[in-house]
């Protein structure tokens, strides 16, 4: 099986161990991203797997979803609206089951499927490793509010690498999206990783660097945590930049959180 699926059903499987013990009222709680339930995420990331495994199996049948995605949202609807309605009803427990199912039988596919084959997607068009791997990093990156809101600090597994990686390479897209110039040289990084092990990524530099452990390098790639929640030592005008307004995801340029208001309640 290619490595990216299993970790992205490894990361799957300990956020469902999270939200198992829950009562279906539970759900309702409301998390700080957004003011979204624990419903609204595990809504959220069973469609889009859904979607992810549809544009792998049929490219006609994943475009005309997402032509009354589009549809939905310039008529005003929200993605939020969207999802729910998409659920049609499921929530609690039930959600979770066909979650879980679901999540479970796409790796498969995924895991046999041509690492590089392209696969068409809501933004550029991008291969089989990349598409798992965005599925993990959104599984990883929701599941925090859900850890958060729960007040259980998460246990992280190597498997973030996979988080590390596509948080470098997307330092251009960071930029781009603003309509800015990526400046350069790009910072140096030296992460310990969840097992203790020295990730390095980027030309060596003192100059423009930074270091500390990789699950908050996740954290702010991902958006979930601001910069000055975490311990990362930042060096140079480049680094601090980048920490400043990293995006490792698709869409329109997205802020951070404010300072203090995405932590573990």
């Amino acid at each position: 099986m290619m490595q990216q699926a299993a970790d992205f059903l490894s990361e799957s499987e300990a956020l469902h161990a999270l939200v198992t013990p829950l009562s279906d009222e539970e759900f309702q709680r409301k998390t700080s991203f957004k003011d979204w339930t624990i419903n609204n995420v595990i809504g959220h990331l069973h469609m889009w797997n859904w979607a992810a495994d549809l544009a792998l199996k049929d490219t006609g049948a994943f475009k005309t979803f997402l032509v009354d995605l589009r549809a939905h949202t310039a008529k005003g609807g929200s993605l939020n609206e969207f999802e729910k309605k998409w659920v049609d009803g499921l929530s609690g427990q039930a959600l979770v089951t066909t979650w879980r199912e679901f999540f479970s039988e796409m790796t498969d596919r995924f895991g046999v499927a041509d690492p590089a084959r392209r696969v068409v997607w809501a933004g550029p068009d991008m291969s089989v490793r990349s598409s798992i791997t965005a599925r993990l990093m959104e599984t990883w990156a929701h599941g925090q509010e859900v850890y958060d809101l729960l007040g259980v600090v998460r246990k992280n597994a190597d498997r973030i690498r996979n988080i590390v990686v596509l948080g470098v390479n997307t330092y251009g897209w960071t930029f781009n999206v603003r309509g800015e110039q990526p400046p350069q040289p790009k910072p140096h990084l030296k992460l310990t990783a969840p097992s203790g092990e020295l990730w390095t990524f980027n030309d060596p530099s003192a100059v423009e660097l930074i270091e500390g452990q990789a699950e908050e390098f996740c954290q702010v790639v991902t958006q979930v945590r601001n910069i000055a929640d975490c311990e990362l030592q930042v060096t140079g005008p480049n680094a601090s930049d980048w920490m400043a307004k990293a995006q490792c995801f698709a869409g329109g340029a997205q802020e951070p959180p404010a300072p203090g208001t995405r932590k573990v309640q």
